[in-house]
């Protein structure tokens, strides 16, 4: 997220699940933790019950975690950025804005360079044709200091504030009610509340889930957040933050470990073929600072990826070759998603897929779609401890998986894996703790771990690259792999090469007679990294999780040594153990805490000091250097630069799939106009003509993903797939509770049970009555439960402009009364 700095891009907790216990208000908006997250919510009722805590929710449906919120708020989905620049706005006009944070903690006294402008929905920059911008004007304007121009007065009309301030402008009250359907009461309301916490002494925190990032310009929902969290002066504090809620246990860990198409370990980018050599690559990744005094903490960009390259591949990364930069594949696109992916399996020119631990059939939009792309493939490898719907895609289930099996070739091999409870190893939470588990039992028949697999097939192919040469085998046959037991490295093994070590003596740089760590030891953490090959780190972000000090992950100091939640000695949270990020913005220019009742770290007058590790150079003067140390301005940003596709402010945007016929701010823009579309799934967009009915998904308490539902207990307990619809839109198509009906868009159709409910009401949009439609996410045809669908069936193969997650939260469909569905002709022998 570029407004808070690249480390939290990917949807990290700001502070952790023990600190919501110390907010004033939760504004739970994106997500339904009391459903979702049930274990974590507990926090917010702590908070109720001893603070006096109030809870905001704002959701299309009225769920769980709505019936016990203080104030709920329905919406209409994909509308959350109009509804939050109404409260940015509302926060502006009526003089709630924590002034001393935002004057000093943000960009918003930096003067933007003439050039920039904003009309009609686009930024200055935009090319329709590549459906991409020219961000060059989106800077600020750089003196002959070489820093960036400030007006600490906020006068001049090119900062970044005065450009917020008419950028917000049109988010009325009565826009937001007519965009997203909110009663302008409720609105104001809800913004009231919110722009309370603009109070030194008050704080509010943000909770969300998918329910933010799966849209189209999901990144810029949490951005928009981000902002408002920023004015009021809710970032770093106890009790405020960004808070997202990952969705699964290890759902952290993937993205820090850089399981995605873009990066390396520690978000690390992966170089692109623009960047053919080492210094290409550094040089526009550390960040020269853009203001004087400030950190700029990428500078260091070089320590941690050297010392990445000397982990992977140990003697043969030198600086005579770069440090193996030329190992590194280079991307020729932006990035290689699950959408992008499938979009070339489609096209023929992916032949082969290895899918471990993820069930795609389910889980990535435009199932029809899915299913033709894995046809395609020579060969399909999965890795699971359940039989999921992507290693069946080739055989027939009637309706519920309608496919000609003897045209289907691909050849798939399933190989059966560990669950949780059988192996060892961290999981790292959304809060950012890494916590260490033991096996509860043993893997059962063939299953084998994770790990056994990967070095299999590793070990093979290095054999085989050693025996037939190729084109460039150097990457294979250097790396690194020196465990105990190669046919297996064991989980304590990796966690050390994560952490990081010596591969020299390392003396302290200001006092070269020092030994800080011998070669051969572990580091303390990432500060003690190097650029110059003498250390090793797989995960810099990690460094310090497993030190001379042991495994901190597998800490169970449960003392609450300041009685705020801290739990310093509980695991380890990244980084450094650190509980709260940006906790240096808790404090004024003095280095004093805004409110000294939750003091997380002060200024002593030579150091910072506290209950949490400062998140700043422990001797850097508060009047001198910020508190956003990631950022090259030290601020934290409300103008973002060139750092969004879509735009440096947020805009509101349809989904593509609009049950409204424009945009009330854009009419000309359909859809976010930075988000990629593929050329076959733009002619499988819907309009509200053929389809008049707003689908969204979610998840249900009794059951996750599309694992539970092979257990029976869970199966029993939500056996059966339906929708949920508005007592109205039932009376208006002749629904009846229990009845089946039909669900279609311009992708695919289901079946299901109807649940009729007031949970859902109809909202007026624009002038049209708006009518939701609830698709639960839980049934397939594997498994225990009884057969079903996916939301995925319907919806839209585009996702975010940034990160390119689906948008499974906003699309159309319609809906009429059916009879139930032909049986299952392969039926499975357990089905509850």
């Amino acid at each position: 997220m570029s407004s808070l700095g690249p480390t939290f891009g990917r949807g990290a907790m700001t502070n952790s699940w023990t600190d919501i216990r110390n907010t004033d208000l939760a504004v739970v908006m994106g997500g339904n933790s009391a459903e979702a997250h049930p274990c974590g919510f507990k926090w917010v009722t702590e908070a109720k019950a001893h603070r006096g805590a109030r809870l905001i929710v704002i959701d299309p449906r009225y769920t769980r975690t709505a019936s016990v919120a203080d104030h709920y708020v329905p919406i209409r989905q994909g509308t959350d950025i109009a509804f939050l620049l109404g409260v940015i706005r509302y926060c502006m006009e009526n003089n709630k804005v924590q002034w001393e944070y935002v004057k000093n903690f943000t960009n918003a006294p930096l003067v933007v360079k003439d050039g920039f402008t904003y009309a009609d929905g686009l930024f200055s920059g935009y090319d329709e044709s590549k459906r991409a911008y020219d961000k060059s004007t989106w800077e600020y304007d750089i003196g002959p200091d070489g820093f960036a121009a400030v007006d600490m007065t906020l006068q001049n009309p090119r900062c970044v504030w005065n450009l917020l301030k008419e950028h917000v402008s049109i988010y009325t009250p009565e826009m937001v009610e007519r965009i997203c359907g909110v009663p302008k009461e409720k609105f104001l309301k809800a913004a009231g509340w919110m722009a309370e916490t603009s109070a030194p002494d008050k704080a509010m925190t943000s909770m969300y889930a998918l329910g933010w990032t799966q849209h189209s310009k999901g990144s810029q929902n949490i951005r928009t957040m981000a902002m408002l969290q920023l004015i009021l002066g809710n970032i770093g504090i106890r009790g405020g933050g960004m808070n997202a809620l990952r969705g699964h246990s290890n759902i952290q860990g993937l993205t820090d470990m850089g399981l995605m198409s873009e990066l390396m370990p520690g978000y690390l980018n992966i170089p692109q073929d623009k960047e053919p050599d080492l210094k290409t690559y550094l040089s526009t990744r550390q960040y020269k600072p853009l203001r004087p005094n400030q950190i700029s903490y990428w500078s260091n960009y070089p320590k941690f990826f050297v010392s990445l390259q000397k982990a992977l591949w140990g003697d043969a990364a030198t600086a005579q070759n770069d440090w193996a930069y030329d190992y590194i594949p280079k991307l020729d696109k932006p990035m290689y998603d699950v959408l992008q992916t499938f979009e070339l399996m489609h096209q023929g020119k992916i032949t082969g897929y290895f899918c471990q631990g993820f069930n795609p059939l389910l889980a990535f939009p435009n199932r029809q779609k899915l299913t033709e792309s894995l046809s395609k493939l020579k060969w399909l490898v999965t890795m699971d401890p359940l039989d999921t719907e992507t290693s069946r895609f080739w055989e027939n289930h009637g309706v519920y998986n309608d496919v000609d099996t003897a045209s289907i070739q691909t050849e798939v091999i399933q190989l059966p894996t560990t669950c949780f409870a059988e192996e060892e190893g961290s999981l790292v939470n959304s809060g950012r703790w890494l916590q260490w588990h033991w096996p509860a039992g043993t893997p059962p028949g063939e299953a084998q771990h994770d790990n056994w697999i990967m070095a299999g097939i590793f070990l093979r192919l290095r054999e085989l690259y050693k025996k037939e040469g190729g084109a460039f085998p150097d990457p294979v046959l250097n790396l690194t792999w020196n465990y105990a037991d190669p046919h297996e490295p064991k989980p304590a093994e990796l966690a050390k090469e994560y952490n990081g070590k010596a591969l020299a003596d390392l003396y302290d740089p200001k006092d070269k007679t020092k030994l800080l760590v011998a070669a051969g030891k572990q580091v303390l953490n990432f500060s003690q990294l190097r650029d110059d090959g003498t250390t090793s780190c797989g995960c810099w972000i990690y460094s310090g999780a497993f030190n001379e000090a042991g495994n901190n992950m597998a800490r169970r100091d449960n003392t609450d040594k300041d009685g705020l939640g801290t739990y310093a000695g509980w695991s380890f949270s990244w980084p450094v153990n650190r509980r709260i990020i940006y906790n240096r913005a808790s404090c004024d220019l003095q280095g004093k805490p805004w409110d000294p009742s939750r003091k997380i770290i002060e200024w002593d007058g030579t150091k910072w000091t506290g209950g949490d590790v400062p998140d700043i150079t422990p001797t850097a003067k508060p009047e001198d250097v910020g508190p956003f140390i990631m950022n090259a301005e030290g601020t934290a940003r409300l103008f973002a630069r060139g750092l969004m596709k879509e735009g440096p402010f947020p805009v509101h945007y349809e989904p593509f799939e609009s049950p409204i016929p424009s945009n009330p701010i854009a009419p000309k823009v359909r859809g976010n106009p930075a988000a990629r579309v593929f050329p076959d799934d733009w002619k499988q967009l819907a309009t509200s003509d053929e389809f008049p009915y707003a689908g969204t998904s979610y998840r249900l308490t009794e059951h996750f993903h599309y694992w539970t539902k092979h257990n029976r207990v869970n199966a029993a307990l939500q056996p059966e797939f339906f929708v949920e619809i508005s007592e109205e839109l039932a009376k208006e198509k002749g629904i009846t509770l229990g009845g089946w009906v039909r669900v279609w868009s311009k992708r695919g159709s289901v079946k299901a049970k109807a649940v009729v409910t007031k949970r859902i009401r109809p909202l007026m949009c624009d002038g049209k009555t708006v009518h939701v439609v609830g698709i639960p996410l839980h049934w397939g045809f594997t498994g225990t439960a009884r057969k079903g669908w996916g939301p995925n069936s319907l919806t839209p193969f585009v996702g975010d402009a940034n990160s390119q997650t689906p948008e499974f939260k906003a699309f159309l469909v319609n809906i009429e009364p059916t009879t139930a569905p032909e049986p299952d002709p392969n039926p499975d022998r357990d089905e509850v």
